[in-house]
């Protein structure tokens, strides 16, 4: 089972429990009797990972990154706070990332981070565009529920070509963003050009989206491997890149559709 997802990719690219040979349960009838005499596997603690594992560490690190994000909101820290936040989050999410053991701690320390730097960018465009934060909000948490449901419907399923499809998006979003970037120091950023940076921010918008399907898609894949409980942090860690990522492309994408008015 791979992972194209490079934050689960870490847990999920292992190999899953073993599981039991049914011939030796058929030729052994001691071992059949106490197959029959087992309690049920729900009634037990297995040790591996499951949806609420992941529900429960999603919503510790979310509370984590809001409680930060209110108070550098309130405290109004500026560009100071948010680059410790930004270049701070990003080295973290390097580490957690690349590590081959689950650190819960800096999964924590990654969400404060990120709540730091959310809540003063947040800010900054709240102050140009009063109310934008909340609508930003709201789309994110819309898109989040659309796509859980697409996904636990069988609407949208992942394919080896829906997510190849996907990765080649991914890479000509950034080839843009980096032109984007290298073009900005001669006045010249590609989101300047008449309705180009719409038209771009709405795809980063759709493409952060539908990289939740892929979240959900190893996540699952990750509990019926029997995942390690440890690695619902991992998971919880993946699902709030990908959901940030939409809240900061919701963001930009509002913040355009304002300026032009």
């Amino acid at each position: 089972m791979r992972s194209s997802n490079p934050v689960l990719g870490r847990a999920f690219n292992q190999r899953g429990y073993a599981a039991f040979d049914p011939s030796t349960i058929k030729s052994d009838p001691a071992a059949m009797e106490d197959l029959y005499n087992a309690p049920a596997a729900s009634s037990l603690r297995t040790g591996r990972m499951t949806i609420d594992d992941v529900v429960t560490r999603t919503g510790i690190l979310f509370a984590v990154l809001v409680a930060v994000g209110a108070a550098a909101w309130t405290l109004n820290l500026g560009a100071g706070a948010m680059l410790l936040g930004v270049f701070g989050g990003f080295a973290l999410a390097m580490v957690n990332t690349f590590s081959k053991t689950v650190k819960p701690g800096l999964a924590i320390a990654y969400a404060a981070l990120e709540g730091l730097a959310l809540g003063t960018i947040s800010h900054l465009y709240n102050t140009v565009y009063q109310g934008i934060v909340s609508q930003a909000i709201i789309v994110t948490i819309c898109a989040f529920s659309a796509m859980l449901f697409a996904y636990k419907s069988g609407r949208i399923r992942v394919t080896p070509k829906f997510t190849k499809v996907l990765m080649t998006a991914m890479i000509g979003y950034l080839v843009l963003g980096l032109l984007s970037f290298i073009g900005s120091f001669f006045g010249a950023s590609i989101y300047s050009i008449g309705g180009f940076g719409l038209i771009i921010a709405a795809g980063g918008m759709v493409l952060a989206s539908f990289f939740l399907i892929l979240d959900f898609d190893q996540i699952q894949k990750g509990i019926d491997a029997g995942l390690p409980e440890q690695e619902s942090w991992r998971a919880a860690f993946g699902l709030m890149v990908t959901i940030v990522w939409l809240y900061m492309e919701v963001l930009r994408f509002l913040s355009i559709l304002r300026g032009n008015d």
